[in-house]
């Protein structure tokens, strides 16, 4: 092994303690390698000390899984690579490393006529990031998460040997597995026999019955094993793609604007994304745009616009989107919007700022953050990450509505709506604004589990959201995902902390 290959701690590596989630670990080494060969050699030393490791890309996630737990840490960013893309008779791919940004590889697919459609908001997570939690984005409402676009992994297991697997060639027999990893290390036994809920998730382990195994792998947050490289499908573009943004004079007009866009029989096609930005958003957007530089090219928002729903089209031709477009004028005007209080677009410089403004969002509670934790260092945001059934929507949105009032905490909720993905965001000003929006969370997620949703719709668990892993799987489901993790990783060495804590 390469003398430097594994580097000792100093506080020059200080910045790869922590993640977005602005949790704070610590590790004792670091690598920084370039090749799976180099992975390898880092995985059988970690292992022959007794250590563990814990896997590092872009550290875009919020949810703590790429903060130390002691030990080792093993960052891919420099496994960056993106190869050529593949053209067969049964479509296309490209196959790239872990550390590939995803806005990389958009403009690198792009650049040959092609469309990768997962898109998280985050554009500089990377591909094994994303492969990690099966992240999803605006566009998944339509599309589906990053599990739906990978057609091949390759993963190290903690006794370094390489597993590789490709879609439609190695299935469980109903709960059943076995695989088989270079040289010679075989694995078999039960996948956990929990039934994970219809909608979009992201919670603990994929399993169903006679599942492919390459899902296995996807939404594991590096527990089972250390993906190298990653095959993801594309498919052409769109040819014609239209957004909008309308807002509406109440939060009850946009939820059932929203119910138009998913269920009127008229508005055909259907939006590939419908993202939702409640008045407290909007509010945040009207403040920073007032008074800090970085939000100055923002859209200008009018004083009487309360609530926001954007929604994009994608189609085979521009007369199919206009039509959409067309179809949704007397829900819209029924509900209390107009043509001027819509902000729409036909090509990709005209959706710029409509999706510039989408990712403000985020950014403004970031910062708003930030300039809190200087006066409470400890603060952090709570974001929510929960989904529900179609049927809960309205139920869910109540549900966070009469808590944060009777709480007395600030918020802002925006997401995907279309999915009935909402990100609660409380923004305590004091711990105890922060510890009453703990047991908020909390609360909230026991109630989205008797509907029938999910704890995490597509941020993964990591560190900070195991206890609502047993909230949603009960302490027989943990267990047998524990169960699970000790097959591929018996010594433990693989990411200590994440999912289990």
């Amino acid at each position: 092994m390469r003398a430097d290959l594994i580097l000792p701690w100093t506080p020059e590596y200080d910045d790869y303690l922590y993640d977005e989630s602005r949790r704070v670990g610590t590790a004792d080494s670091i690598s920084f390698p370039t090749t799976e060969v180099e992975v390898v050699e880092v995985v059988k030393a970690i292992r022959a000390r007794g250590g563990s490791l814990t896997t590092q890309g872009a550290r875009t996630g919020i949810t703590a899984g790429a903060v130390p737990h002691g030990g080792h840490v093993l960052n891919l960013s420099r496994m960056n690579a993106i190869g050529a893309v593949q053209r067969t008779a049964g479509g296309a791919t490209i196959t790239v490393q872990p550390g590939a940004l995803v806005q990389d590889v958009h403009r690198a697919v792009e650049a040959e006529g092609l469309f990768f459609p997962p898109d998280p908001t985050e554009t500089s997570a990377s591909i094994g990031g994303m492969v990690a939690c099966n992240a999803s984005g605006a566009m998944s409402h339509h599309y589906g998460p990053m599990r739906k676009w990978v057609r091949s992994l390759r993963v190290v297991l903690s006794d370094g040997c390489v597993l590789s697997l490709i879609r439609g060639e190695t299935q469980a027999q109903g709960r059943t597995f076995a695989v088989t990893a270079d040289p010679s290390r075989a694995i078999s036994g039960l996948l956990p026999g929990y039934v994970q809920p219809p909608i979009k998730s992201a919670a603990g382990y994929y399993v169903a019955d006679d599942m492919d195994l390459v899902d296995l792998f996807i939404g594991m947050e590096g527990t089972l094993g250390i993906v190298t490289e990653v095959e993801l499908v594309l498919i052409p573009p769109p040819t014609a793609v239209l957004g909008l943004t309308a807002f509406l004079p109440s939060e009850e007009a946009a939820l059932q604007f929203v119910r138009a866009l998913r269920e009127d029989p008229a508005v055909s096609p259907r939006p590939v994304a419908i993202e939702f930005f409640d008045h407290d958003a909007l509010e945040l957007l009207r403040r920073m745009k007032a008074e800090n530089p970085a939000f100055e090219k923002l859209l200008p928002l009018r004083p009487h616009f309360h609530t926001a729903v954007y929604a994009e089209f994608h189609g085979d031709a521009e007369e199919m989107v206009e039509e959409a477009m067309l179809a949704l004028l007397d829900p819209l005007t029924a509900l209390g919007g107009n043509d001027e209080d819509t902000w729409a677009a036909t090509n990709a410089r005209e959706l710029e700022p409509l999706k510039a403004f989408r990712h403000a969002v985020p950014e403004a509670v970031n910062l708003l953050i930030a300039a809190r934790k200087r006066e409470v260092p400890d603060l952090t945001k709570l974001g929510t990450d929960m989904s529900v059934p179609d049927a809960r929507l309205e139920g869910a949105m109540a549900m966070y509505r009469g808590a944060l009032a009777d709480a007395g905490l600030e918020s802002v909720i925006f997401g995907h709506i279309g999915d009935n993905h909402l990100h609660v965001n409380i923004l305590p000003r004091s711990m105890e604004d922060y510890a009453r929006g703990k047991a908020l969370y909390l609360a909230w997620a026991e109630q989205v589990v008797v509907w029938g949703g999910s704890v995490s719709a597509e941020h993964g668990i990591g560190k900070l959201k195991a206890p609502f892993l047993h909230v949603m799987y009960g302490e027989e489901g943990v267990a047998q995902m524990r169960a699970l993790k000790v097959l591929f990783d018996p010594e433990g060495v693989l990411n200590p902390g994440n999912l289990f804590g």
